[in-house]
């Protein structure tokens, strides 16, 4: 959520904003409620101020013996007048929160500007596409083929959209978990958190999914609770309502986690495989950060993404997201796309993200900065480190050979017990 006093003072810095974000939002809308406001604000003041002074007239009154009874009714009047803007009052300031809260974030000065996907900038690839003498097939039909995954079953059990992964599609899928969670952990510093899979309003709210978007969620019948869309919800909000020490951050969380999504929106999308999925695995990373280093925070998150990448020698490259394609909350975002050959085309399998004090803001996560007489708000990052289901299509389709086998990169060797290769 951006500052109060900062949408006030630079209303056309937030037109701008709204416009390159492709949002609807009206600022005169905005500007309407806040001078409504200012007006009820400086009519209830002066009416108090009345009311004050009337009070020691009308005591003055009776200790001279004389009858106030006239000026007490005006009072009652007076009273009641102020009651109900006071009313009015809170009712303009839910609106005007109501607005603030479905407003995105203001994106960095480095960002591009730019209506969709196809206006992002490359910034790096990494690695070499896979030469094959055979034509490389889809995912789906080679983990189905070597009983790796089945669709058909996790229809019956549930509908579409989801996926039971059984003998070695299993296997791979804890192995990448535990490959990522060692690399993370072991060697880029982030504390392992397993957190609650099913989180409140005010966790929603505080990263930013509530109440804009609320129809991708799943919401539990009779509680109000909620499926996670992810473990940045839960990560985030472990600090929530908190001041932090400076001396403390950067504080890196990581979590292996599912995830559940609607994907609303998304009808007649990746309809085969296990690309958009309404239940999957993913490693999150949350970092909170001081305000004057949080972009190197972002470098290096997005660096520590990488890793996993580079160690299973898949090739990939790096994007930045311009303004019309960047989430809700963030102030920048690389995501990295990971090059699927079955499918000839590149593939998110990362999104790494500098919130800025937005979702600090919104779930009041603070810190004291040495020598200030204030606190201010902490910086946020997330990103995934990686998406475990998208990982292992990666590695299907990378590593498949012409016999319909697919070899397991040796890095995750250790992990699978030593075994080199899926065989039918």
């Amino acid at each position: 959520m951006l500052d109060l006093k900062f949408v006030q003072n630079n209303l056309d810095d937030v037109r701008e904003c709204l416009e390159k974000r492709g949002s609807n939002l009206n600022v005169e809308e905005f500007r309407e409620l806040d001078d409504r406001r200012k007006a009820l604000v400086k009519e209830v003041e002066a009416l108090k101020a009345e009311r004050n002074s009337t009070s020691g007239e009308i005591a003055k009154i009776k200790r001279e013996g004389g009858d106030a009874s006239e000026i007490i009714a005006r009072m009652g009047e007076l009273s009641g007048r102020i009651k109900a803007l006071d009313e009015d009052l809170r009712d303009i300031e839910v609106a005007e929160r109501n607005w603030l809260a479905a407003v995105p974030n203001i994106p960095h000065e480095s960002v591009p500007f730019g209506k969709s996907e196809d206006e992002n900038r490359v910034e790096r690839y990494w690695g070499e596409k896979p030469g094959f003498d055979f034509t490389p097939r889809e995912h789906w039909d080679l983990a189905v083929e070597l009983g790796g995954v089945d669709f058909e079953r996790a229809a019956k059990l549930t509908g579409a959209r989801f996926a039971v992964l059984k003998k070695w599609g299993a296997k791979l899928e804890r192995a990448l978990t535990a490959f990522m969670l060692d690399i993370q952990t072991g060697e880029h510093g982030y504390e392992e958190v397993i957190p609650p899979y099913i989180v409140n309003k005010d966790s929603l709210f505080g990263t930013g999914q509530l109440p804009k978007f609320e129809e991708d969620l799943f919401k539990l019948e009779g509680w109000d609770y909620y499926m996670i869309p992810t473990a940045e919800v839960p990560l985030t909000n472990l600090h929530r309502d908190e001041v932090l020490e400076e001396a403390d951050l950067s504080i890196k969380y990581c979590a292996p986690t599912p995830c559940f999504r609607s994907e609303a929106g998304s009808y007649g999308k990746d309809t085969k495989g296990l690309i958009r999925q309404h239940q999957f695995h993913k490693v999150e990373m949350v970092r909170f950060a001081h305000p004057d280093s949080s972009f190197e925070d972002l470098e290096e998150m997005t660096a520590n993404a990488e890793e996993i990448l580079k160690r299973l020698n898949l090739h990939y490259r790096v994007i930045t997201l311009c303004t019309g394609d960047m989430g809700f909350t963030a102030r920048k975002t690389y995501d990295i796309e990971v090059w699927l050959p079955g499918q000839d085309k590149y593939r998110e399998i990362s999104s790494c993200s500098n919130c800025g004090d937005f979702q600090a803001r919104r779930a009041n996560i603070r810190f004291k900065p040495k020598d200030a007489k204030k606190s201010t708000f902490v910086h946020t990052l997330n990103g995934s480190g990686l998406a475990v289901g998208r990982t292992l299509v990666a590695v299907i389709e990378n590593y498949q050979q012409k016999d319909g086998s697919i070899m397991i990169p040796e890095a995750l060797r250790p992990y699978m017990g030593g075994m080199e290769v899926i065989e039918a």
